[in-house]
This record gives C-alpha cells, structure tokens and sequence, in this order.
C-alpha cells in the first residue's frame, strides 16, 4: 500500500491539471459520479496518453468533493504497473486494506473472516483469489456509505487476472448500489468485449492539452534555461505530441539529461528530435510482453509493425491482416488459400499497445496506424541495429547512414508483399467489374444516367476526393473473389515502385508479370489504381491497352529499376507491346519525367538504338490531340 501511495505522489507532483479538467465535465463522468447512470466508467486511451495521470487527477477530485456527502464517501485506488502488481490477489488486497484504514470497525470483521476460513482449511486465506472476493464482497454489502474503487492499467494485468477481475467487478457494481468503480485501460478489444455496457470516456489527442503538458514538462525540467529558449522548446515539442503525454515526458527528459545550453543546439535537438533511449526500451519491453517472446509472435508483430510504418494510409484490420500473412506465408498461390490462414483478432491483440484504438465491428475501414511517430522511429531503429549487426558495424554514424537505407528497405518489404499479392492466380482470372459495372464505367466522365440533376456543377476549390465521391456507385473487390488487400496492392504498388532505390530491386520477372500487355491482371489492378475508393467511375483514366512492363517502369519505377530493366530484359513477345520503347517514350513525353528519355534513347549503359527526336516528337504530338479522356494509341 505504500508503493502505491508512494505513486500516487508522484503522480501529483508532475500532473498538469489543466489538461485534465475537462473530463469533469464530460456527462458520462457526470452520470457515474452522481450515480445517474452507469455505476461503471471507463477511461481509454492509447499508449502514452496521459490515462494514470488522468486516474490521479479524478482520485484527487474525489478525495476533495468526499466532504460534500454525508456519511463520507471512501476512496479505494490502486495502479496496475507492469510488474508483479498486475494480478488478482495484490489488486484485492491493496483495495481491502485501503477500506480496512478508511473504516477500522471492519477490522475486527476481517479478523473474525480470517479465522474462519483457516478453520475451514484455508491455509492462508488473504493469498486466495476466492477467499479475497468473498470478503470484499461481504464488506462493500455492508458498508452504509458510498465507495468509490479506482483501478488503473487494468489491461497491465495478465489474461487471467483481467478476465477475472472484470467479472468480479461487474457483478458487484450490479449488486451494490452504493458502489462506484471506475477503471482505465488501452482500447484492447479483449478488454472492450468484458466491459459490456459500461460507460466510456475515451483520451483522444487535442493540441490544446498537448501544449499545457508540454509547458508543464519544460517548467519542470528545464528551469535553468532562458524563457525564450524554453518558448522555443514548447513551441516546437507541442505540435509533434501527437497526445502522446509519454513522448513529451521523455524527450524534455532526454533534453535535460544533455543539458544543452546553447540556442542553436538546443534549436537543433528540438527540430531533429531522436527518440529517447528509455522511450524505446519501454517500447521494446511492450513488444516483448504482448508476444511473449515467442518466435512466431515475435515474426509476425514485427512484420506488421513493419508493414504499418511505410504504408501510405492507414489500413483496415483486415488489409493489414492479410498482408502480414501473406508476408510470413509460404507456397501461397490463391486468393482462398490465403484467407485460410488470416487471423486479424491475433495480430491485432500482438500490437494493440503500438497502434490507435480500432473499431472491430467495421474490419473494412480505413483506421489501424501507428499510435505515434516515435514508434515508426523505434521500428527503423531496430530494423537499423538489426542490419548493423549482420554487417558488423555498429558505430554510431553507420547507424545514422544505415536508418535511410533501412527506410527504403521497409519500402522495398512492402513493395514485395504487394506484387506478391497482385501475382496470386485469381487477379489474372477474374473480372474486377461486374457486367453492369464495366457498362457503367465506360460512360464518359460527364455523363450521370442515375441523377436528375442537368445543371453545371459549381466548383469547390476545398472539396476532397472522398466528399465528391460520397454519393458514388460503388463496387467490392473482395465480393468478386480478389480478397482484402487487392485495393492497397493496385493503388499503391506504383508508389513504393517509384521509391525502391536500393539492392536488392523487385525481381524482374515479377514486375514483368505483373505488367504483362494485354492480361486480365494489368487490367484489373489498373483500373482499380485510378478508383483507390472502389467508385465505378474512376478519378483519371488508366487505359491498360496502353502499358507493359517497360511503360509502366518509365512513368512510376525508379530510375535504377529502369536502367536494371533495360539492361536484362529480353524483351518477349509475351509481355510488352510490340513497340514497347516508342510506346513508353509516348507515355514519358504526355505524363512523366522528360529526364527519361535520355534513359531509353541516350544512355550508354543501357545500349539500346537510338530514336530520332523528329519521330519522337512527331508521333507525341499527334496523339497529343486525341481525347483527354484516352490515352494515346499506340502503332
């Protein structure tokens, strides 16, 4: 008991209570307090978000507002840590003392309690998990006054602890009137599931909070320095908070650890800010202890972390899911072969501490990302020092060298996953569109047949992609068998295409294959690519009748792919266009970079014949004049 009073000091000397006052007023707090609703409340938040802090502010509000009830309201708290405080029986204990201090009449209770159960051949009856609840139990049904019992972390415990503390919980909140409890938790799904219906207050980010905790951090720790380098400070952590109370706590830390004095450096650190080393041994410790460091755990959280840092929106539960099977997979050729093997609820519980709270009841939404920059920075860090040691250096510029190509790395492993997907058997046999949707996506962009409206359309300078296609006809990809990670694979392959600079490059066949002229594949992930929101009518017009593999890697692969390309490429009749380098230089000339040109034509390296300008042109700038709604024809 005295840890956690101990604690909860702590807790009081660096609270900001500023940015914890708003929760007084959130009706759901209002509700649980007054006993009007819920007598169950929950605080959720991400890792890092300020959830003890919060719990320590409510506690202390509680303990000043006891003296407006009569008889007294009691306050029972405990903070779950993670160590050997996350289990049933010191939870118990702690909150049976706390009410036996509060109330010595109860002393002689639990006296009389012991001595009975010993009698009925309990050994040592305060170290038994149904010895304790019965007690409490007991106590609380006899208590003629209000208790509140305040549990923090209450996902810091292990599996079974949280299963059976939870349902203990809610029973006594159903059964006893006068009973308050209010828990906090990350947003854990095996948590949300035993929570039922009790009420929930969740800590999202707000950059005004972020700020009164970055303020509070640096008056705190960074006193010595001057008040305009202690503005700077606050004006530059606030914005990259994120909410993330943890992050700023130790990055003020970090600073004044270094004790740093002057502007200029101080102004560097703060714009280059690295992540804290104990930052990253908590992240490190939470890795560890959500997968138990079992290998495969490990493999597969990693793998989906990985794939979390580089991709360029946030996933769905299930495109997530799929892709990091895929990646861990072996000999996986089909669609349904594949989904055999997804289980989301078991990737998801390996990183829950590592990413924002998702909603599982909509497992196609666009939501899993990572809680926080600095988890992005721990992955590359540790993918970095993993890249060191097999290559034997360790030296802190080789670090600093290595996490820029270790970044292209996490490029080159999504990239790989997403031709991996886009080259399983289905995407090359069936049809992305149903008849009726290809009929439809053939009208030209300008015509409606399903409004009323013939008036012009006002144009809105602010108006998003995902406004104006609200009202869209829509269509599934996985509905016609193309499975949960065909629409990031087609929209975003070109992306990480294009940013692979390094050894070793997407295997040639592959990008062959995948861009082969004329195949129901290239079809389908291209007109998926130009309608990333799965609308029939697209964004930009993608002719596939016009691409191979080598105008494909002209406009979107890097420029080393297409040299690489060039080079070994046999150029077979199987795969590109019959004229595959005058088609690309088309392209190049009405959509890409000119520079390239030089590539197909000029460039010693890569030995090809060259092409005279006057043709080039010519050929370009007649079907320069074609539709804008087509691309050019190729001879």
């Amino acid at each position: 008991m005295r840890r956690q009073t101990s604690y909860d000091d702590e807790l009081r000397a660096l609270r900001a209570d500023q940015a914890c006052e708003y929760i007084l007023g959130d009706i759901n707090f209002i509700d649980w307090y007054h006993g009007s609703g819920s007598r169950q409340l929950v605080i959720l938040g991400e890792m890092g978000r300020g959830k003890t802090v919060t719990m320590a502010f409510i506690i202390d509000h509680l303990r000043q507002r006891k003296d407006d009830q009569l008889p007294n309201p009691k306050i029972c708290y405990y903070y779950c840590r993670n160590d050997e405080t996350g289990t049933e029986v010191p939870i118990l204990s702690a909150l049976i003392l706390s009410l036996l201090q509060q109330l010595p009449g109860l002393k002689r209770r639990f006296s009389d309690w012991y001595k009975e159960a010993e009698t009925l051949g309990s050994y040592d009856p305060a170290a038994s998990v149904g010895n304790l609840e019965e007690f409490m139990q007991k106590v609380l049904e006899a208590v003629d006054r209000a208790v509140f019992i305040v549990i923090d972390g209450i996902d810091e415990c292990d599996k079974v602890s949280t299963r059976r503390l939870l349902k203990f919980l809610k029973s006594l909140s159903e059964n006893i009137i006068s009973l308050r409890i209010l828990l906090s938790s990350r947003p854990q799904e095996k948590v949300l599931c035993q929570l039922g219906n009790a009420a929930k207050i969740e800590l999202d980010c707000n950059v005004h909070r972020d700020r009164i905790i970055v303020e509070k951090t640096v008056d705190r720790h960074l006193t010595d320095l001057p008040a305009e380098v202690r503005a700077l400070v606050i004006r530059e952590l606030s914005p990259l908070a994120q909410g993330s109370a943890i992050w700023t706590k130790m990055t003020v830390q970090l600073l004044e650890l270094r004790d740093l004095t002057n502007y200029d450096q101080i102004r560097r650190f703060v714009k280059e800010v690295a992540l804290p080393h104990d930052l990253s041994e908590l992240y490190g410790s939470l890795l560890s202890r959500c997968t138990g460091d079992d290998s495969e755990n490990v493999q597969l959280a990693t793998t989906a972390l990985k794939v979390l840092a580089v991709t360029c929106r946030p996933l769905s539960i299930l495109e997530l899911a799929w892709a990091v099977t895929l990646s861990e997979a072996d000999n996986i050729s089909t669609v349904n072969a594949l989904s055999k093997l997804v289980d989301y609820r078991r990737i998801l519980g390996l990183i829950h501490p590592f990413i924002s709270r998702v909603d599982f009841n909509d497992v196609k939404k666009y939501q899993v990302r990572l809680v926080h920059q600095s988890v992005k920075e721990f992955i590359l860090r540790e993918f970095t020092s993993k890249y060191l040691r097999a290559h034997g250096s360790a030296s802190e510029e080789s670090g600093r060298k290595s996490i820029d190509q270790c970044s292209e790395r996490l490029e080159a492993f999504i990239l790989r996953i997403c031709i991996r997907y886009l080259l399983l058997d289905d995407i090359d046999i069936k049809d992305l569109f149903t008849e009726e949707q290809a009929a439809i996506a053939e009208l030209p962009p300008e015509c409606d047949i399903f409004s009323d409206n013939e008036g012009p359309v006002d144009y809105d300078a602010n108006c998003t992609w995902e406004v104006w296609e609200e009202d869209m006809i829509r269509f599934e990809p996985a509905e016609r068998g193309l499975g949960e990670f065909f629409v990031y694979a087609s929209c975003y392959w070109l992306k990480h295409f294009d940013d692979v600079e390094v050894e070793p490059l997407p295997c040639l066949l592959n990008i062959e294959r995948l861009c082969q002229a004329g195949s129901i594949r290239l079809h389908n992930w291209t007109q998926q690519n130009c309608r990333p929101s799965c609308t029939v009518t697209p964004r930009f017009e993608f002719d596939y009748r016009l691409y191979d593999p080598l105008s494909i890697t002209s406009l979107y692969g890097s420029v080393q792919m297409l040299r690489d390309l060039l080079k070994r490429s046999s150029f077979a009749k199987d795969f590109y266009l019959p004229s595959s380098v005058m088609g690309a230089a088309e392209q190049i000339l009405r959509w890409g970079d000119i520079s390239r040109l030089q590539i197909l034509f000029l460039d010693d390296q890569v030995g090809r014949p060259p092409v005279t300008k006057s043709r080039l042109f010519s050929k370009s700038h007649q079907n320069m004049a074609e539709s804008p709604y087509k691309s050019p024809q190729l001879e």
